[in-house]
C-alpha cells in the first residue's frame, strides 16, 4: 500500500485532461491533489471522477486557481463560500478534504496522521526591507501582478492576508491537539518555509507563494513528510530530518519531457530514505 502525491493539474489543458485519463488503477493506494486542479467546478469534478476511480482513497487540498471566481461560472461563488463549494464537491466523491477530520495513515510503518490543510498567503515571503504595505509595489516593480488579485475574492474576511491568518491559527488548534506520539504528513498547496519557494524567473512572485507564518511547522509538528506544489519546479529537499516533496505536474510544456504523468506521480509513503554520503 503506497501514498502517491501530485499537484498543479491545471486540467484547463486539453493535453493535462488527456494525461490524466491515461494513469493505470492503483487500487489499494492513496493519492494526495495537492491543489489547483483547476479553475471551474466542472474540471475540479471531473479530477474527482477521474481519480477516486483510479485510487482507494484521494485527498485534496486547495491552490489559488480553485478559489478563483470566473464572470463566466454560475453559480457565482467568492471566498469562503466557493471553498465550502468545492469541499461539498469532494465530499459528494468520497474524497477527504482540509475540513474533515485527520485520518491515520493505514499503511506499514509507525503512527501517522494525514493533515490536509489550506492556509493561503499573507505577503510576507518578501525580503526584510520590504515593509508589508509595500509588498504588492515590489512585485510589480518587475512588471508581475499575480491573478489572485483580481480573481480570489477573501469573503468573508476583508482581505487575503486576513483569511490566511484565520486559517492558519484553526489549523494551528487543530494540530496542537494531535497525540504527542504521532508523526504527521503535512500537505498544503503552498511551501511551509520561505528558503523553498525558489523561482529563478521571476523571484518577487514569492509573495504568492505562502507565509512565515508555518517556517518551523515541519519540527513542531513531528512531520515525516512535507507535501506542496504552486511552483511548478518539482524537487525533493530535507530540512532538520524532515523531506519536503513539490509534487507539482503544471503545464504541457513543463511535464512531457518527465515522460508521461504517471512518473509525475510522486511516491511519498513508504518513500525513499534519505541517501547519505
Amino acid at each position: 500500500m503506497k501514498l502517491y502525491a501530485i499537484s498543479d493539474l491545471h486540467l484547463r489543458h486539453a493535453d493535462n485532461r488527456q494525461a490524466l485519463q491515461t494513469l493505470p488503477f492503483f487500487p489499494d493506494d492513496w493519492l494526495i491533489v495537492a491543489g489547483d486542479v483547476g479553475e471551474t467546478l466542472s474540471e475540479m469534478d471531473f479530477m474527482l471522477r477521474t481519480l477516486t476511480a483510479r485510487f482507494r482513497q484521494v485527498i485534496w487540498v486547495p491552490g489559488n486557481h480553485e478559489l478563483w471566481t470566473l464572470p463566466s461560472e454560475q453559480p457565482s461563488l467568492k471566498g469562503d463560500a466557493r471553498y465550502q463549494r468545492l469541499v461539498s464537491l469532494c465530499r459528494s466523491h468520497g474524497a477527504l478534504t482540509p475540513e474533515d477530520p485527520y485520518v491515520r495513515w493505514p499503511g506499514e510503518g509507525p503512527h501517522r496522521v494525514i493533515v490536509p490543510m489550506f492556509l493561503g498567503y499573507d505577503y510576507s515571503f518578501r525580503p526584510d526591507h520590504v515593509p508589508a504595505e509595500k509588498a504588492l509595489d515590489w512585485a510589480m516593480e518587475e512588471n508581475l501582478l499575480c491573478t489572485d488579485e483580481v480573481l480570489l475574492h477573501p469573503e468573508p474576511y476583508a482581505t487575503r492576508t486576513e483569511w490566511c491568518i484565520a486559517r492558519v491559527e484553526a489549523t494551528r488548534a487543530r494540530l496542537e491537539s494531535l497525540p504527542a506520539g504521532c508523526s504527521t504528513i503535512l500537505i498544503n498547496h503552498y511551501p511551509l518555509r520561505h528558503e523553498h519557494v525558489w523561482l529563478p524567473r521571476i523571484p518577487r512572485f514569492s509573495i504568492w507563494c505562502g507565509t512565515k507564518r508555518t517556517e518551523d511547522w515541519h519540527a513542531r509538528y513531528r512531520a515525516e513528510v512535507v507535501v506542496t506544489g504552486h511552483l511548478h519546479i518539482p524537487f525533493t529537499q530535507w530540512r532538520d530530518g524532515v523531506r519536503f516533496e513539490e509534487v507539482s505536474l503544471g503545464y504541457p510544456s513543463q511535464w512531457k519531457h518527465r515522460g508521461g504523468i504517471e512518473r509525475c506521480l510522486r511516491e511519498i509513503l513508504p518513500g525513499a530514505p534519505r541517501q547519505t554520503p
